[in-house]
């Protein structure tokens, strides 16, 4: 069976000159995925835009509203220092969020074994009510909520390993025992949430997992909390699939910070990924994309993405190692087993 993959090229018309997150990044990707001769091994998928009832189920009205009265206006729009929003911004964050939905009917329905989505703007800093952290709307929250209304899929588990904490989709679910949210990250860092305090609410609490981490640990510090609390706690949960956050920005030559990880590192945990949905979920595993601002780090990692979900063996790490800095991490991990009642 094959893998989903979807991309357009309509999401280079949210660009922003000499922003980190603009048009550049999906053609690095595309270029590598056709050098490496893995675009047409992929499944193509054609997007389509989230409908109102999609966005609704994450998002408020009154959001969105602003979001559509800014694309008939003229110029920029900033959202925070750091959000752009062009005209034509909102129509292609719906594109985006579409495109993933449209991937999710393909890995449910089992006419594709498990699937990639290249979209942008990326959305796991959205919140229900509010962009920011380059984010419009939260892609992966919209996919889950659609997984499980229009599939029945009952429980959704996110695993969320850009470098920075994904604020958007932490508030989404955070009183909702059905969507189990992990996150590792840089901490401190922006946006300064995920706290390892922060485990949900009512219903919810004991469903969000944060694993904030201190810059430099690299590829074994990575393993260590995966191997040690992202899988464990992801078993017990027992999802009937899984959707990744993944952003490249953990890389030790992203510019935006300072983890260390290496191409390989990253690989190593696609393919835990991997090995996890073949055990709690037939396999059903979405990677969608989020941050990575350096694009040699973003295409070679998102092509061996590609190669991990096609079964092949074989890496790319052309940029090589680097060294990583020795943080004990014994402690945060027992403190985390601890409030999560696993051993």
């Amino acid at each position: 069976m094959q893998t989903a993959y979807v991309t357009d090229a309509r999401f280079a018309q949210h660009t922003l000159a000499e922003h980190p997150e603009h048009a550049g990044r999906l053609t690095a990707i595309e270029d590598r995925l056709v050098v490496d001769g893995l675009r047409d091994r992929l499944l193509a998928v054609e997007p389509r835009p989230a409908t109102d009832d999609d966005l609704l189920a994450v998002h408020d009205q009154q959001y969105l509203s602003r979001l559509d009265q800014i694309g008939g206006q003229d110029g920029l729009t900033m959202f925070g220092p750091d959000t752009y929003v062009l005209p034509a911004s909102y129509s292609i964050a719906r594109l985006a969020a579409g495109a993933v939905l449209q991937v999710v009917d393909m890995v449910v329905t089992g006419r594709a074994a498990n699937g990639l989505a290249a979209v942008r703007p990326p959305g796991h800093h959205a919140t229900r009510s509010m962009a920011m952290g380059f984010c419009l709307l939260n892609n992966v929250a919209i996919a889950a909520r659609y997984a499980q209304r229009e599939h029945r899929i009952g429980r959704v588990l996110i695993v969320d390993y850009d470098v920075h904490h994904g604020n958007g989709t932490q508030d989404i679910f955070y009183a909702d025992s059905s969507v189990y949210y992990i996150s590792t990250h840089q901490s401190p860092l922006y946006p300064g949430t995920g706290d390892v305090m922060e485990i949900g609410v009512g219903e919810g609490e004991g469903f969000t997992l944060n694993i904030p981490l201190a810059p430099g640990i690299g590829d074994n510090g990575y393993l260590q909390v995966f191997e040690e609390l992202a899988l464990p706690a992801a078993i017990r949960f027992s999802p009937d699939l899984i959707l990744v956050s993944v952003g490249f920005d953990a890389h030790w030559a992203d510019p935006l910070a300072n983890m260390r990880l290496t191409l390989s590192g990253y690989d190593r945990l696609a393919r835990l990924l991997c090995q996890l949905a073949e055990q709690v979920c037939g396999g059903r595993i979405i990677f969608v994309l989020e941050g990575g601002y350096n694009l040699q780090v973003l295409s070679h990692g998102w092509a061996n993405v590609a190669r991990a979900l096609l079964g092949d063996s074989e890496i790319a790490d052309p940029i090589g190692p680097t060294r990583e800095i020795h943080r004990p991490l014994e402690g945060l991990i027992a403190h985390i087993k601890g409030l999560h009642g696993f051993s």
